[in-house]
C-alpha cells in the first residue's frame, strides 16, 4: 500500500537539511548534513542517507550512515562537523561524495560503487601542482560544494559570502578534470555576493551560501541561498562557468513573497538558514529544501514542495504546504500530527526562529529518539496552519493536546476567515482530546488552529471525522 507523503518527508525525529535530492535507478536518494535534536551547533552528525520509490514518495527507507565524520584524514578525532555535502556520478560510473568540514576550506571528496553503500575517502580537490584548492595564495575559502558531471568534466561550485566582508566576491565554479580532484579550470565567479550585487541584476538576492547546479535540456540552473537566508533562488545560463542570469525566488522557509493567502510581506512561519535543490520524479518537478524546529537553527528538517517549470524556463515560487511530495491534498479524515503545520506564527511577525519566544516544532526525548513530534509553547494567537488537505463528509473534529494551558482554539479554512469550529481545552500534564461540530464544506481546504487563552499548552495532533 502506498502511504500518503507529508512535509517533512523523512520521521518527525530525523533532522537531514541541505538536502541534494537524485533519482538513481528506480529510487530518489537525499543526501544532506545530520543535525541533532537540541543539538547547540549545524551539523553534528555522521553523513546517513534515506531513499524512496520514485512511484511511492511516502514511503522513505533509512539507507544507514554512509559516511562516519572521522573518516577524512584532517577530522580522525572527529572534531570537526560535516557541512552539507552533494553527490555525483564520475565517468567511472562510481559515486563521489563532495564534502568540506567546519574548520578547513579544502572540498574533500569520498567516492562510492553504489549511491548509498559506505563511502571511502578519496583524495582533497587540487591543481596540477598538488595545491588544494582554497590554499593557493588567492583562493577564496572553499563551502558547500556542489557538483555536476557531464562526460569526463565536472563543475564544482563552492562559496560563502556573509555581509561586510569584502574579502569574498560570491560563488564560484571550478572545473575538474576525470579523476574527480585535479583542476582543469582555477575557480570563476558565477554569481555574487552581496557587497558586489550593485549592477548585477541580483541585488536584494545576492549569493549568500548553499549553491547546487542541475542541467534542464540546454539549460543550468543555479539554485542558491541569499542573503536573507530562508529564500532559496535561482539564475540560469547556456554556459555552466558564465553568465547567470538572476530569475527569481523558489522556496521561503517562512513563504515570504507568498500573496495567495496572506500579504506577500508576512512572514507565515518561523525561518532561517537554507539550502536545497530541484529534481525531476516521474512527470513531476520538486524543490527540497529544509526548515528550522525546537526555537532554534541547529535542529533542521527536509521538506519538499512540487514546482512547475514554465516554457521560459523560469520557475514559479512555490508556496509552504505539509503535502508537499504527496502530489495532491492530502485524505480529509483520520488523524494527522501536528508536526505537519507548514504554517506557525503570532500576532507579532518574525521571518527567523525565536527561541522560547515563539511557537516551536518539538520532540519528547534526546536525539534519536523514535518520539512523534508535536507544536509546543502556544500562546494566545498562535496559529497553526495545516495545506492542504481534500474534505468529503467532515462533521467533527478533534484535537488531542496538553499541558498548562486553557482556552479554545479557533478552526478556520482560511486566515481572518469565519470560525468554523471551536474546541475548548484544559489543563492536563498529559495528553488528552477534546472534539467538537465543524461545519467543513466539501471540496480542498487548508486548516488554520489559532488558539485563544492562557498559559502554554502544546498540541498533538488533529483528526478530522
Amino acid at each position: 500500500m502506498k502511504k500518503q507523503a507529508f512535509n517533512p518527508y523523512l520521521p518527525s525525529w530525523e533532522y537531514i537539511p541541505d538536502g541534494e535530492p537524485y533519482v538513481f535507478g528506480d529510487r530518489v536518494y537525499v543526501y544532506g548534513s545530520h543535525d541533532f535534536y537540541n543539538g547547540y551547533v549545524f551539523c553534528m552528525g555522521d553523513y546517513v542517507c534515506w531513499s524512496a520509490p520514485v512511484d511511492d514518495l511516502g514511503n522513505w527507507r533509512y539507507e544507514g550512515v554512509i559516511y562516519p565524520r572521522n573518516t577524512d584524514p584532517l577530522n580522525k578525532e572527529g572534531k570537526m562537523c560535516l557541512y552539507a555535502p552533494d553527490v555525483t556520478v564520475g565517468p567511472d560510473g562510481r559515486y563521489y561524495l563532495y564534502y568540506v568540514l567546519d574548520k578547513v576550506s579544502v572540498v574533500s571528496v569520498a567516492v562510492c560503487d553504489s549511491p548509498a553503500g559506505k563511502y571511502e575517502f578519496y583524495g582533497y580537490v587540487h591543481y596540477e601542482d598538488g595545491t588544494r584548492l582554497g590554499e593557493r595564495p588567492g583562493d577564496e575559502p572553499q563551502f558547500d560544494p556542489g557538483v555536476l558531471t557531464e562526460g569526463n568534466t565536472t563543475y564544482l561550485y563552492t562559496g560563502f559570502c556573509g555581509r561586510g566582508d569584502k574579502s569574498r566576491h560570491g560563488a564560484m565554479c571550478t572545473v575538474l578534470g576525470p579523476d574527480m580532484l585535479t583542476i582543469q579550470e582555477a575557480p570563476v565567479f558565477v554569481a555574487p555576493g552581496v557587497e558586489y550585487e550593485a549592477g548585477t541584476g541580483f541585488e536584494g538576492h545576492a549569493f549568500f551560501e548553499a549553491p547546487s547546479i542541475r542541467k534542464i535540456d540546454d539549460t543550468y540552473y543555479f539554485i542558491y541561498s541569499s542573503t536573507v537566508m530562508h529564500e532559496l533562488c535561482y539564475a540560469t545560463s547556456k554556459n555552466p562557468t558564465r553568465d547567470f542570469v538572476y530569475r527569481g525566488v523558489i522556496v521561503s522557509n517562512c513563504d515570504m513573497h507568498i500573496d495567495t493567502y496572506k500579504p506577500a510581506d508576512m512572514p507565515a512561519a518561523y525561518g532561517g538558514n537554507n539550502h536545497g535543490s530541484i529534481v525531476q520524479i516521474g512527470e513531476k518537478w520538486y524543490i527540497f529544501y529544509h526548515r528550522q524546529t525546537n526555537g532554534t537553527w541547529y535542529s533542521r528538517q527536509g521538506c519538499a514542495e512540487e514546482i512547475r517549470i514554465l516554457s521560459d524556463g523560469s520557475i514559479p515560487q512555490a508556496e509552504l504546504t505539509s503535502c508537499g511530495l504527496n502530489g495532491g491534498p492530502l485524505e480529509g479524515k483520520g488523524e494527522y500530527p501536528a508536526y505537519l503545520a507548514c504554517n506557525l506564527f503570532t500576532d507579532t511577525p518574525s521571518m527567523y526562529i525565536g527561541g522560547d519566544r515563539f511557537p516551536k516544532v518539538m520532540q519528547d526525548g534526546r536525539d534519536g529518539d523514535e518520539e512523534t513530534g508535536y507544536i509546543g509553547n502556544l500562546m494566545k494567537s498562535s496559529t497553526a496552519g495545516f495545506k492542504y488537505f481534500d474534505c468529503k463528509g467532515v462533521t467533527k473534529i478533534s484535537i488531542t493536546a496538553r499541558g498548562y494551558g486553557s482556552g479554545n482554539f479557533e478552526v478556520r479554512t482560511e486566515l481572518g476567515g469565519e470560525c468554523l469550529a471551536t474546541i475548548a481545552i484544559q489543563y492536563s500534564n498529559v495528553w488528552e482530546t477534546y472534539t467538537s461540530h465543524i461545519n467543513l464544506p466539501d471540496g480542498v481546504h487548508a486548516l488554520y488552529f489559532t488558539y485563544v487563552g492562557d498559559g502554554y499548552p502544546s498540541m498533538k495532533s488533529f483528526t478530522l471525522a
